[in-house]
Protein backbone atom coordinates (compact mmCIF):
# COMPACT_ATOMS: atom_id res chain seq x y z
CA UNK A 1 0.00 0.00 0.00
CA UNK A 2 1.29 3.41 -0.94
CA UNK A 3 0.91 6.20 1.58
CA UNK A 4 2.13 9.69 0.70
CA UNK A 5 1.95 12.24 3.46
CA UNK A 6 4.18 14.69 1.63
CA UNK A 7 4.67 15.13 -2.09
CA UNK A 8 8.14 16.62 -1.98
CA UNK A 9 10.98 14.77 -0.29
CA UNK A 10 14.02 16.76 -1.43
CA UNK A 11 15.82 13.44 -2.05
CA UNK A 12 15.99 14.13 -5.79
CA UNK A 13 17.43 17.62 -5.59
CA UNK A 14 20.86 16.30 -6.53
CA UNK A 15 19.59 14.82 -9.81
CA UNK A 16 19.36 11.28 -8.45
CA UNK A 17 16.31 9.14 -7.78
CA UNK A 18 15.61 5.81 -6.15
CA UNK A 19 14.69 2.55 -7.81
CA UNK A 20 12.48 -0.14 -6.31
CA UNK A 21 15.46 -1.93 -4.75
CA UNK A 22 16.65 1.26 -3.04
CA UNK A 23 19.56 1.88 -5.39
CA UNK A 24 19.96 5.41 -6.73
CA UNK A 25 20.49 6.43 -10.34
CA UNK A 26 20.68 9.69 -12.24
CA UNK A 27 17.36 11.09 -13.39
CA UNK A 28 18.80 11.12 -16.89
CA UNK A 29 19.61 7.38 -16.89
CA UNK A 30 18.04 5.53 -19.82
CA UNK A 31 15.86 3.51 -17.44
CA UNK A 32 14.45 6.75 -15.98
CA UNK A 33 13.91 8.27 -19.40
CA UNK A 34 11.79 5.23 -20.30
CA UNK A 35 9.81 5.52 -17.06
CA UNK A 36 9.15 9.19 -17.80
CA UNK A 37 7.98 8.42 -21.33
CA UNK A 38 5.62 5.73 -19.99
CA UNK A 39 4.26 8.29 -17.51
CA UNK A 40 3.63 10.75 -20.35
CA UNK A 41 1.91 8.02 -22.38
CA UNK A 42 -0.29 7.22 -19.40
CA UNK A 43 -1.20 10.90 -19.08
CA UNK A 44 -2.08 11.07 -22.78
CA UNK A 45 -4.39 8.08 -22.35
CA UNK A 46 -6.04 9.99 -19.50
CA UNK A 47 -6.70 12.87 -21.89
CA UNK A 48 -8.18 10.40 -24.40
CA UNK A 49 -10.48 9.01 -21.70
CA UNK A 50 -11.79 12.50 -20.97
CA UNK A 51 -12.30 13.17 -24.70
CA UNK A 52 -14.16 9.88 -25.19
CA UNK A 53 -16.47 10.02 -22.18
CA UNK A 54 -17.97 6.96 -20.50
CA UNK A 55 -18.16 3.64 -22.30
CA UNK A 56 -16.58 0.22 -22.71
CA UNK A 57 -13.50 1.61 -24.45
CA UNK A 58 -12.83 4.05 -21.62
CA UNK A 59 -13.12 1.22 -19.10
CA UNK A 60 -10.48 -0.70 -21.06
CA UNK A 61 -8.30 2.40 -21.25
CA UNK A 62 -8.57 2.89 -17.48
CA UNK A 63 -7.33 -0.69 -17.02
CA UNK A 64 -4.50 0.04 -19.44
CA UNK A 65 -3.57 3.10 -17.37
CA UNK A 66 -3.22 0.85 -14.36
CA UNK A 67 -1.14 -1.59 -16.44
CA UNK A 68 1.14 1.29 -17.45
CA UNK A 69 1.65 2.30 -13.83
CA UNK A 70 2.63 -1.30 -13.10
CA UNK A 71 4.87 -1.27 -16.18
CA UNK A 72 6.62 1.82 -14.82
CA UNK A 73 7.24 -0.08 -11.57
CA UNK A 74 8.56 -2.98 -13.66
CA UNK A 75 11.00 -0.64 -15.40
CA UNK A 76 12.07 0.74 -12.00
CA UNK A 77 12.87 -2.74 -10.68
CA UNK A 78 16.48 -3.75 -11.44
CA UNK A 79 17.38 -7.36 -12.03
CA UNK A 80 16.92 -10.13 -14.54
CA UNK A 81 14.16 -12.09 -12.83
CA UNK A 82 11.02 -10.97 -14.61
CA UNK A 83 8.58 -13.24 -12.80
CA UNK A 84 5.97 -11.31 -10.83
CA UNK A 85 6.16 -11.70 -7.06
CA UNK A 86 4.86 -10.10 -3.91
CA UNK A 87 7.85 -7.76 -4.06
CA UNK A 88 8.08 -7.14 -7.82
CA UNK A 89 5.43 -5.89 -10.22
CA UNK A 90 6.22 -7.38 -13.60
CA UNK A 91 4.39 -7.13 -16.90
CA UNK A 92 3.32 -10.56 -18.10
CA UNK A 93 2.77 -12.17 -21.51
CA UNK A 94 -0.90 -12.62 -20.52
CA UNK A 95 -1.31 -8.82 -20.48
CA UNK A 96 0.13 -8.64 -24.00
CA UNK A 97 -2.22 -11.42 -25.13
CA UNK A 98 -5.21 -9.55 -23.68
CA UNK A 99 -4.31 -6.48 -25.77
CA UNK A 100 -4.08 -8.69 -28.85
CA UNK A 101 -7.56 -10.14 -28.21
CA UNK A 102 -8.98 -6.65 -27.77
CA UNK A 103 -7.29 -5.43 -30.95
CA UNK A 104 -8.73 -8.37 -32.88
CA UNK A 105 -12.23 -7.77 -31.47
CA UNK A 106 -12.21 -4.08 -32.46
CA UNK A 107 -10.67 -4.83 -35.85
CA UNK A 108 -13.33 -7.42 -36.81
CA UNK A 109 -15.99 -4.79 -37.37
CA UNK A 110 -13.82 -2.49 -39.50
CA UNK A 111 -13.01 -2.59 -43.18
CA UNK A 112 -9.38 -3.30 -44.06
CA UNK A 113 -7.10 -0.34 -44.58
CA UNK A 114 -6.67 0.73 -48.19
CA UNK A 115 -4.71 3.89 -47.42
CA UNK A 116 -2.64 5.35 -44.64
CA UNK A 117 -4.79 7.37 -42.29
CA UNK A 118 -4.24 10.77 -40.77
CA UNK A 119 -4.27 11.16 -36.99
CA UNK A 120 -7.53 13.01 -36.59
CA UNK A 121 -11.26 12.60 -36.87
CA UNK A 122 -13.24 12.95 -33.68
CA UNK A 123 -11.66 14.56 -30.61
CA UNK A 124 -11.51 11.15 -28.93
CA UNK A 125 -9.85 9.49 -31.92
CA UNK A 126 -7.36 12.35 -32.26
CA UNK A 127 -6.47 11.98 -28.57
CA UNK A 128 -5.99 8.23 -29.08
CA UNK A 129 -3.68 8.90 -32.05
CA UNK A 130 -1.64 11.29 -29.94
CA UNK A 131 -1.44 8.72 -27.14
CA UNK A 132 -0.32 6.13 -29.73
CA UNK A 133 2.54 8.36 -30.89
CA UNK A 134 3.63 8.95 -27.29
CA UNK A 135 3.48 5.20 -26.54
CA UNK A 136 5.73 4.59 -29.55
CA UNK A 137 8.23 7.08 -28.09
CA UNK A 138 7.99 5.29 -24.74
CA UNK A 139 8.70 2.02 -26.50
CA UNK A 140 11.77 3.48 -28.22
CA UNK A 141 13.03 4.74 -24.85
CA UNK A 142 12.47 1.34 -23.23
CA UNK A 143 14.30 -0.39 -26.09
CA UNK A 144 17.18 2.06 -25.67
CA UNK A 145 17.23 1.34 -21.92
CA UNK A 146 17.36 -2.39 -22.69
CA UNK A 147 20.75 -1.77 -24.32
CA UNK A 148 22.04 -0.51 -20.95
CA UNK A 149 20.17 -2.57 -18.33
CA UNK A 150 17.99 -5.67 -18.17
CA UNK A 151 14.41 -4.79 -19.15
CA UNK A 152 11.51 -7.22 -19.02
CA UNK A 153 10.80 -8.44 -22.59
CA UNK A 154 7.07 -8.59 -21.77
CA UNK A 155 7.16 -4.87 -20.92
CA UNK A 156 8.68 -4.13 -24.32
CA UNK A 157 6.07 -6.31 -26.04
CA UNK A 158 3.27 -4.61 -24.07
CA UNK A 159 4.36 -1.17 -25.24
CA UNK A 160 4.63 -2.39 -28.82
CA UNK A 161 1.17 -3.94 -28.73
CA UNK A 162 -0.30 -0.93 -26.93
CA UNK A 163 0.58 1.39 -29.82
CA UNK A 164 -1.26 -1.05 -32.13
CA UNK A 165 -4.20 -1.11 -29.72
CA UNK A 166 -4.44 2.69 -29.66
CA UNK A 167 -4.26 2.87 -33.47
CA UNK A 168 -7.11 0.37 -33.84
CA UNK A 169 -9.08 2.07 -31.04
CA UNK A 170 -8.79 5.42 -32.87
CA UNK A 171 -10.05 3.76 -36.06
CA UNK A 172 -12.87 2.16 -34.07
CA UNK A 173 -13.95 5.53 -32.67
CA UNK A 174 -13.77 7.20 -36.10
CA UNK A 175 -15.65 4.31 -37.72
CA UNK A 176 -18.63 5.11 -35.49
CA UNK A 177 -18.43 8.74 -36.68
CA UNK A 178 -18.16 8.14 -40.43
CA UNK A 179 -14.76 6.58 -41.01
CA UNK A 180 -11.06 7.20 -41.08
CA UNK A 181 -9.42 10.40 -42.23
CA UNK A 182 -7.46 9.19 -45.24
CA UNK A 183 -4.08 10.40 -46.39
CA UNK A 184 -4.16 11.76 -49.93
CA UNK A 185 -0.58 11.56 -51.27
CA UNK A 186 0.52 14.82 -52.85
CA UNK A 187 -2.82 16.52 -52.20
CA UNK A 188 -1.29 19.90 -51.44
CA UNK A 189 1.18 20.16 -54.31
Amino acid sequence: MVKLNRIYTRTGDDGMTGLVDGSRVGKNASRLVAIGEVDEANSAIGVAIVALGDGPLTSDLARIQNDLFDLGADLATPGEDFEPSAMALRTTPAQVARLEREIDAMNEAMPPLTSFILPGGTPGAAALHLARAIVRRAERAAVAAAHDVAINPAALAYLNRLSDYLFVAARHVNQKAGGDVLWVPGASR
